[in-house]
């Protein structure tokens, strides 16, 4: 069941500064926290697109935002999809957008999804299961080279190299097929003397080939541009990050769209002709704060940015 509560709740509701008659975009839906508290907000002038590619999500958000009725319409996509999905519905404009890219601890927690080194699984980690490619084929098919360059940049593990060396070497004999077996087979790459320290030695890797079998980095980076130009004026959109190069992606979109010109720096006017589409409202992400942080485990890598369009 999806009953996590939603990180930096209070900050995106403060961020998404929201209007009751406005329209709003969840893309990342979840269980349906965030958006709850959206619809709790919104006048009978109000609407709510919820958006996720997750069926369990769909589900369990679904019986949660029904109390608000015609308010709130839940769609099963990918948040890159929200110019379409607008269209679709007749709308252009969002006055306000979030997207929560975290893995949602009932992600995490149903076992047979493949997303948790700690739980027997098939080795699956998609969240939409109708794409084919997974966790199994990334693991299994990938060249070394590929598998030391994804955990090493999107796990950032010193090890990588030792990590996919291991990983092709016990796959020669068999096809490695559960998370458990994985999770033992990274654990057997690292040496023993650094696997107490910073967590699970397989957790790293584990968010490497999640984010790869998912896209999660190429969709976001394609994604952020339309996002923007989305946004009406005044609208605000509010991205809540848990990697490190998903933060920088969004920080430097969102100096981009500030600060667009590309002219030299030493000329005396712009000549380029891009204009500002809006301002950056956090000159430094939001983090949780102490009491969030004893709750909640989730809240101890999330970064909330704020991007707020010209009015």
């Amino acid at each position: 069941m999806f009953s996590h509560r939603p990180v930096l709740l209070d900050e995106v509701i403060e961020g998404l500064n929201i209007r009751p008659d406005g329209i709003y975009a969840d893309g990342t839906l979840g269980g349906g926290g965030h958006s709850e508290e959206i619809a709790k907000r919104l006048t009978e002038g109000g609407r709510l697109i919820g958006v996720d590619r997750d069926e369990d999500a769909i589900e369990a958000a679904g019986k949660r935002l029904s109390p608000y009725g015609d308010r709130v319409r839940i769609v099963r996509g990918n948040y890159e999809d929200l110019p379409e999905i607008f269209g679709s519905l007749g709308l252009e404009k969002a006055d306000g957008i979030l997207l929560d890219l975290g893995v949602s601890s009932y992600q995490l927690d149903e076992g047979e999804r493949g997303f948790s080194y700690r739980t027997e699984a098939p080795l699956d980690m998609r969240m939409d299961r109708r794409q084919s490619l997974s966790a199994y084929d990334v693991v299994n098919g990938y060249d070394e080279q590929e598998l030391f360059h994804i955990i090493r940049d999107y796990g950032e593990d010193r090890f990588a190299k030792n990590i996919a060396k291991h990983i092709v070497m016990e796959r020669a004999k068999k096809p490695i097929e559960t998370t458990t077996e994985l999770s033992e087979i990274i654990k057997q790459a690292i040496p023993a003397r650094m696997r107490e320290s910073g967590g699970h030695p397989a957790k790293r890797t584990f968010q490497a080939i999640r984010i790869e079998v998912n896209r999660e980095l190429s969709i976001l980076s394609e994604s952020l541009e339309h996002l923007i130009d989305m946004l009406a004026p005044g609208g605000r959109l509010c991205i809540i990050s848990f990697h490190s190069l998903e933060d920088r992606a969004v920080k430097t979109a969102f100096r981009k769209a500030e600060d667009p010109c590309i002219c030299p720096k030493d000329f005396p006017v712009c000549v380029c002709g891009r204009k500002p589409k809006g301002r950056v409202v956090t000159r430094k992400p939001i983090v949780a704060g102490a009491e969030e942080l004893a709750e909640n485990n989730r809240a101890h890598s999330a970064k909330l940015r704020i991007f707020e369009a010209n009015g």
